[in-house]
């Protein structure tokens, strides 16, 4: 399932002026940092990335459409010029008394996209308003504030794009992986970004002290609970716990953004 970054628009990738309207190039300015920090959460982390806004009345005389594809499709330009591109955009055109479910912090505008399978527990809404921690509450998924405002339920809080690039860059790749047949119950967990602890339990004295390398040498930390018909024959469990392996190592490593071939940063 995907990881997602729910990132809200105005005050958060664009600045948002006094009357919360950018309708014009006058108005068109980004958050300080953003671009750059963007362009680094696409290289290097695995996140999908959705934009998810609210643009009050967009369409209506107080917010023609004219006014605001300009600026939308400059700001989209910029981005993707640095490798920065939405899977989905997702504008409610609504207005706050309308109460409407698909406006922020509601969540019918996401119902299509949530549809797709999303790994909700490792998501997280991106936004400068309470709306927006809300949103992640309604999801399911965790929030970053970006905002000097009073402290709140958000995981992470900031002012500074920056930090939430190297919050999300510091996050371990982590899984856990359980599989269950008439022979062999596994559950495998690893982090790949830990510091080579390992607890592991097989039956096996000597296929335990062998997985217990692979943590030791790779400075993973990995736990395997796994319970066989020993009674019958060892191999069942052997070959299930590698397929388990490998299943949590897939998961984890997830789409391979920022890993080099070890030959490719020391010549061998």
């Amino acid at each position: 399932m995907k990881k997602t970054l729910f990132i809200d628009r105005d005050g958060t990738i664009l600045a948002e002026p006094a009357d919360e309207q950018i309708d014009s190039f006058d108005k068109f300015m980004f958050v300080p940092k953003a671009i750059t920090a963007l362009a680094k959460i696409a290289q290097e982390t695995d996140f999908d990335l959705v934009m998810v806004t609210n643009q009050d009345g967009l369409g209506t005389a107080s917010f023609p459409e004219e006014t605001f594809w300009p600026v939308q499709n400059k700001m989209l330009k910029i981005l993707e010029g640095v490798g920065v591109r939405f899977s989905e955009i997702l504008i409610d055109r609504t207005f706050e008394s309308e109460n409407a479910p698909t406006r922020k912090p509601g969540t019918a505008m996401l119902t299509k996209y949530l549809a797709q399978g999303i790994d909700l527990d490792n998501s997280y809404v991106i936004g400068d308003r309470l709306s927006d921690i809300r949103l992640a509450e309604n999801l399911g998924c965790k929030s970053i504030y970006l905002s000097n405002n009073i402290p709140n339920d958000a995981v992470f809080q900031t002012t500074d794009w920056d930090e939430i690039y190297n919050y999300l860059k510091s996050l371990p790749r982590s899984a856990t992986t359980t599989r269950k047949t008439k022979e062999t119950d596994i559950t495998i967990t690893l982090n790949l970004d830990g510091n080579g602890k390992s607890d592991i339990n097989t039956g096996l004295g000597f296929f335990d002290h062998m997985l217990e390398q692979l943590p030791h040498h790779g400075g993973f930390d990995l736990t395997i609970k796994a319970v066989g018909d020993l009674n019958v024959d060892p191999h069942h469990l052997m070959e299930d716990t590698g397929i388990v392996l490998g299943e949590t190592f897939l998961k984890a490593i997830g789409k391979k953004k920022g890993i080099e071939r070890y030959g490719f940063t020391l010549p061998m």
